[in-house]
C-alpha cells in the first residue's frame, strides 16, 4: 500500500500567499501533493533523495495530511480520519540511557565521517548536551540536513536515517 497525501488548509494558503516559510525545494514538493498521487509517484516525478523526509516535515508542520492509500492496481482507499505519521518509533515511557547513548554516538560518528567536525561543531556540542530522547529528536532534522549536504552522505542518507530512527 502506498500513502497518499493532500494539502491542508494551511498548505493551500502557503501556495497562494507564499509566506516564505518554505524553501523553494520544499515548496515544490508541496505543489505536487494533490491528494491523488501516491508517494511513489511523487518520488518518480521529483527525483529527490530526501522526499520521504520532506513529506514528513510538511506533515509535521501541518501543510499536508495523509488522506488515503493506493493499493494494488491503483485502487485508492480513502481514510476517514488519519492520525499524523511520525518517523520516530514509540518507545516505552521514560528515557533509556543506552538508547540515548547509541543515538548520540551514531549522530556524532556519522557527522565526523561524512561532514567533518569543523562545519558541525555547534551541532555536535548540542548532541553531546542532549539530555533525553526528545532533545535528540529535535536535532534530527539538522543532523539529516548536514549529512545530505555532503556528497558521500547524500548517497547514504536514507540508510543512515533508517539506522538512527531505530534508536532515537
Amino acid at each position: 500500500m502506498a500513502i497518499i497525501f493532500a494539502k491542508t488548509g494551511k498548505g493551500h494558503a502557503e501556495i497562494e500567499c507564499r509566506s516564505g516559510a518554505l524553501s523553494p525545494r520544499v515548496r515544490r514538493v508541496l505543489i505536487f501533493v494533490d491528494g491523488k498521487r501516491p508517494v511513489e509517484e511523487l518520488r518518480n516525478m521529483l527525483h529527490y533523495d530526501d522526499l520521504q523526509h520532506t513529506l514528513g516535515l510538511l506533515e509535521e508542520d501541518g501543510f499536508i495530511e495523509m488522506v488515503g492509500l493506493s493499493g494494488p492496481g491503483g485502487v485508492h482507499v480513502q481514510l476517514e480520519s488519519a492520525a499524523p505519521l511520525t518517523a520516530f518509533r514509540l518507545h516505552p515511557p521514560g528515557d533509556d540511557p543506552l538508547r540515548l547513548q547509541q543515538a548520540r554516538n551514531f549522530m556524532l560518528n556519522t557527522l565526523n565521517a561524512f561532514v567533518g567536525a569543523l562545519g558541525t561543531s555547534s551541532l555536535q556540542d548540542r548532541i553531546v548536551a542532549a539530555r533525553n530522547q526528545a532533545d535528540m529528536r529535535q536535532l534530527f532534522d539538522e543532523w539529516y540536513h548536514a549529512i545530505v549536504s555532503s556528497r558521500d552522505g547524500r548517497r547514504q542518507a536514507e540508510h543512515l536515517r533508517g539506522k538512527l530512527l531505530e534508536v532515537i
